[in-house]
């Protein structure tokens, strides 16, 4: 008996001493549950070399050692065709850039966060009003942003100094010294005052007509083809074809050649255009400011891009997780500290409650102070959406300034631009979008 009883105390000893040691990993064994290893997570960015996320990922990592990221830039050739296509074959990234007019053409290839991730509360106090006009739909979200971009007044303070002219706040004040700062000969415009009225030589044209258009009262974008669309027309191809304020001529070579080469006053476009500024001409002295308003009024045009995730990912929580560190005041400063290392400046902050880091910037300061008022529409350059909706649009309207130049009166012209914006907003937006394929 006595024997019985040592062996069963042993038994005891030597069970209770294995449970301690590997009781959870038994009790696993048991219950069907196995280690998950390491998250992978796939992360496709467009601008920034592997060096400059490299740290962003470290920094990660400390926090999280379990998840794995894997970050591949992408060309910005058909980018929006070949990312949609790979997320819809559910061979495509965990994480992906998205423009922030594109939820029409993605509305089924993404998935929203969880509440516990971002509540629509956080997300709104976090990012201007724009991200949630971008990202939001259902009370759901989609996105969150990587920076605030939009137009900004770029100005040759070595053009705008010498005669005078005063930065300007309004269209008036806009027009009086685009007006003083044109000089010509008996060949033409050899120092340009301002770059508006074309489609053909102003980049950023069709943002610059999206920023008149939703500055003029009475304008419905969704319904063109009124005298106050007519007006704004009328506006923007008269700095060509009206004699009392010519200022661009459609022989001049580009707007951003132009300003490159000391020759144009007043040039409108986004942040990153300095960079290519400042590589192009390091001695062109230039400073940048909010766009121009209508007195009494305040709107901006914003356009800029944001991170999503893939609703074919087997990560969707991780990712989102992710992205949420990505948009953190942390990560946002680092990321724009190793950007800030080779070039001028890093993406303006998504987050307001980082704009006072920024608002005193001479170039940065422009887009992030226009950040509360900025608004979009389907008109934003440089998306790489291939015959996408901001392209489809564009040409109705590329359409509608031209007749215009040609003679044609705006509102005549605008008969038609308006049956085009139905086609594609039927097309994007007011038709159900076709079922992204399930699984993986």
């Amino acid at each position: 008996m006595k024997k019985i009883i040592i062996i069963v105390l042993s038994l005891s000893i030597i069970l209770g001493f294995l449970f301690w040691k590997f009781g959870p990993n038994i009790t696993r064994l048991f219950s069907g549950e196995t280690d998950k290893g390491p998250v992978n997570l796939t992360w496709w960015g467009l601008w920034e070399e592997d060096s400059l996320i490299r740290p962003l990922i470290d920094e990660y990592k400390k926090q999280n050692p379990n998840i794995e990221i894997s970050f591949i830039r992408q060309s910005s050739v058909n980018y929006r065709t070949r990312v949609q296509t790979q997320v819809r074959e559910g061979v495509g990234p965990d994480i992906f850039m998205i423009h922030n007019s594109w939820l029409p053409m993605f509305s089924v290839d993404v998935a929203a966060a969880t509440e516990d991730i971002f509540s629509l509360s956080e997300y709104k106090s976090l990012f201007y009003p724009v991200a949630g006009e971008s990202f939001i739909r259902d009370n759901q979200i989609f996105a969150a942003p990587s920076e605030i971009d939009g137009l900004a007044l770029f100005i040759n303070e070595d053009i705008l100094g010498p005669v005078g002219g005063q930065v300007p706040k309004n269209w008036q004040e806009f027009m009086d010294s685009a007006s003083k700062m044109t000089v010509r000969d008996q060949s033409g415009i050899k120092t340009a005052g301002a770059a508006l009225g074309t489609a053909s030589n102003v980049d950023h044209w069709s943002d610059i007509l999206g920023l008149l258009l939703l500055q003029q009262p009475g304008v419905d974008l969704k319904n063109p083809a009124t005298s106050a669309v007519a007006e704004v027309l009328r506006f923007y191809t008269g700095f060509v074809t009206d004699p009392r304020k010519k200022t661009w001529d459609v022989n001049l070579p580009s707007s951003t050649q132009m300003f490159a080469e000391g020759r144009l006053g007043f040039y409108l476009a986004p942040s990153w255009r300095a960079h290519e500024l400042r590589v192009a001409n390091p001695n062109l002295k230039f400073k940048v400011v909010p766009v121009p308003q209508l007195v009494g009024r305040q709107v901006g045009w914003a356009s800029f891009w944001a991170w999503a995730v893939s609703k074919q990912s087997k990560h969707q929580k991780e990712s989102w997780q992710f992205i949420k560190f990505l948009t953190s005041s942390e990560a946002e400063k680092l990321a724009y500290q190793e950007a800030a290392k080779i070039r001028l400046f890093g993406q303006p902050y998504s987050r307001v409650d980082l704009a006072q880091d920024l608002v005193n910037d001479p170039i940065v300061g422009a887009f992030v102070n226009q950040g509360p008022y900025y608004k979009f529409w389907y008109l934003s350059s440089n998306t790489f959406d291939t015959s996408g909706i901001n392209e489809e649009m564009i040409k109705y309207w590329e359409d509608g300034i031209n007749a215009t130049l040609a003679g044609t009166d705006p509102q005549v012209a605008l008969q038609t631009v308006a049956r085009g914006v139905t086609q594609v907003l039927d097309k994007y937006i007011n038709i159900k979008a076709t079922p992204a394929p399930t699984g993986r």
